[in-house]
């Protein structure tokens, strides 16, 4: 089984590559329905919907495309390639809305940017 560094990854926004990363989290979470009735000796559930949601942590860079076009309320589409964007490696698609885009820094840091993105439909793997 292999690892993977996180320097090995990537992510786009649209077609756009995100540039300056720090990092990136993709969250996803299915919920449960409850079917459990009189007379069962245990609880049990049926699986119900999914939902996801993705942060981004980047340089602030206001050249870079990708990094213009995550305003908040934007309709997005994304992409992480968490191993590169090379023939075979594993790469998430999703679309959804800028929930969040904050700019912040100190008098000894960078500007840094972090954006929050609520998924709105499946999230999907694949390879590249």
């Amino acid at each position: 089984m292999a690892t993977h560094t996180g320097s090995e990854g990537t992510v786009k926004i649209g077609s756009d590559t995100l540039g300056e990363i720090r990092s990136y989290t993709i969250e996803s979470s299915g919920e449960t329905i409850e079917d459990t009735t009189i007379g069962d000796a245990a609880r049990t559930y049926k699986a119900g919907l999914t939902t996801f949601s993705a942060t981004f942590e980047v340089y602030f860079d206001e050249g870079d495309t990708a990094q213009g076009a995550v305003d908040s309320g934007a309709s997005v589409t994304f992409s992480v390639y968490p191993e590169g964007d090379g023939a075979g490696d594993t790469y998430y698609t999703g679309s959804g809305i800028v929930t969040g885009r904050s700019i912040t820094a100190s008098f000894d840091g960078m500007v840094e940017m972090s954006l929050s993105i609520q998924g709105s439909g499946a999230l999907t793997e694949t390879t590249v």
